[in-house]
C-alpha cells in the first residue's frame, strides 16, 4: 500500500519519536564523557546506553511491522478480477466500509466506521486477473495501535473470506420453465 506525504509522515511517527529518543540517549552518553565525577560518569552512560537501546529495538519493532502491515497479501481464487472485484464491493458495503476510492475489477480503497473508541482502519485491495492483493492499516493519523492492528487482521480475512466463498456462476445450466423434467434411468414410464 502506498502512503504520500502527510499520511506516510503521520504513520511513521511513532517509529520518529524512537529515533528522535535514542539520538537523545546518544548524545546523553556522549555527553557524560565531559563529567568530572568518574561514578557520575558510568552511571549517565549506563542510563544512556539503557535507554538507546530500549528507544532503538522499540523503534525497530515499530518499523517492521508497520512495513509488514503495508505490504500486500495475494490470495489466489478461481475466478476473475470483476467478479473477485463484487465480492469484495459487496462484503465492504455489508461491513459498513465507506468506500474511498475504487477503479472497477482494478482496485478498491476503503475506510473502516469509525467508533468512539477505534478512529478505524484503511484497507486497500488490488485485482489482477485471478489474484486479489489485499492490506490494511491503521488510520495513518494514530500511527501504530496494538488493537487496530489485530482489527487489520480481521479486514484482511474478511476480503479473503469474500473472495474464497463459492458463489453461483451465471453461465451455470440452470433448468428452463418450458423443459420437460428427465426421467431417472430405470424408471418406468
Amino acid at each position: 500500500m502506498e502512503l504520500a506525504g502527510l499520511d506516510r509522515a503521520r504513520y511513521f511517527l511513532p517509529t520518529a519519536i524512537c529515533v528522535y529518543l535514542a539520538g537523545l540517549c546518544l548524545v546523553l552518553m556522549i555527553t557524560s564523557a565531559f563529567l568530572v565525577s568518574l561514578q557520575n560518569a558510568v552511571a549517565v552512560t549506563a542510563a544512556g546506553l539503557f535507554g538507546l537501546v530500549l528507544t532503538g529495538g522499540l523503534g525497530y519493532s515499530f518499523w517492521r511491522a508497520q512495513r509488514q502491515d503495508l505490504r500486500y497479501t495475494r490470495v489466489q481464487t478461481q475466478s476473475d478480477a470483476p467478479e473477485n472485484f463484487a465480492a469484495v464491493r459487496s462484503a465492504a458495503v455489508l461491513a459498513g466500509w465507506r468506500i474511498a476510492s475504487e477503479e472497477p475489477a482494478s482496485r478498491l480503497v476503503a475506510q473502516t466506521t469509525v467508533t468512539l473508541l477505534d478512529v478505524g482502519e484503511r484497507v486497500a485491495v488490488r485485482f489482477r486477473g485471478s489474484d486479489v492483493l489485499v492490506a490494511s492499516i491503521c488510520d495513518p493519523s494514530v500511527g501504530f495501535s496494538l488493537v487496530g492492528r489485530r482489527h487489520c487482521e480481521e479486514h484482511r480475512e474478511l476480503v479473503r473470506q469474500a473472495v474464497l466463498a463459492p458463489r453461483p456462476r451465471p453461465d451455470a445450466a440452470s433448468p428452463r420453465p418450458d423443459a420437460a423434467p428427465a426421467s431417472a434411468p430405470g424408471s418406468a414410464s
